[in-house]
């Protein structure tokens, strides 16, 4: 797999207080602090109503060193409420060598490893990080984010077209017994407000950045 990794950016913390959550904050995963055996078990608790439906995603059983190796193929974030890590995801740029025809286009950013904890879920969380996810790939040039979602997974689809996302492909990936849905939409305008204006969970609150 060959990953365009596009350079840091500053800025990319997003905090905020929420009524009836606590403070929330939006940061990258930072494997000096943070558990990637940890990371794996909230994706493992995220997937597991899909691997009840017979749908096993990598994300559902992976090992930690997996976790570890597709996170690095890209810059992973998460989600964390007073302190506990709630939710992540990982964005990477034009993957040349993926076997769907989508993410190998020059202008595609995709969405990987994407997992909010079951009782946070419902919350506006997913909905906030897929924002940022727009934004991240549009300051690094990107115009469409992409990502892909089992294709028997109707209720996940629905969530992803509400949210802005239309099909694009389906596609048949090494080692799932499923077919996957890929849906894409338009990453956030160029010159639109950032992550520091987000809709949704995060909203931004001035603060040091540990990206700079």
């Amino acid at each position: 797999m060959s990953i365009s990794r596009a350079p840091q950016r500053p800025g990319e913390r997003v905090n905020c207080i929420q009524p009836g959550m606590g403070r929330l904050v939006l940061r990258r995963f930072d494997p000096r602090h943070d558990s990637w055996e940890a990371l794996t078990r909230l994706l493992h608790r995220a997937f597991a109503r899909l691997a009840v439906l017979g749908l096993h995603c990598s994300c559902a059983d992976q090992a930690a060193s997996l976790t570890r190796e597709r996170a690095l193929a890209g810059d992973c974030f998460v989600a964390v409420c007073n302190g506990k890590i709630i939710g992540t995801l990982t964005l990477e740029g034009r993957d040349i060598d993926s076997q769907c025809e989508h993410y190998r286009q020059r202008s595609v950013a995709s969405v990987h490893q994407f997992g909010i904890e079951p009782k946070w879920q419902n919350h506006g969380i997913g909905r906030a990080l897929l924002a940022f996810a727009g934004h991240w790939a549009a300051a690094r040039g990107y115009t469409q984010i992409a990502l892909d979602t089992p294709f028997p997974a109707a209720h996940l689809i629905a969530f992803y077209r509400a949210q802005g996302f239309g099909l694009v492909d389906v596609v048949r990936f090494a080692g799932r017994g499923y077919d996957s849905a890929v849906l894409s939409k338009a990453a956030a305008a160029r010159g639109a407000q950032g992550p520091a204006h987000l809709h949704g969970a995060f909203a931004h609150v001035p603060a040091p950045s540990p990206f700079a």
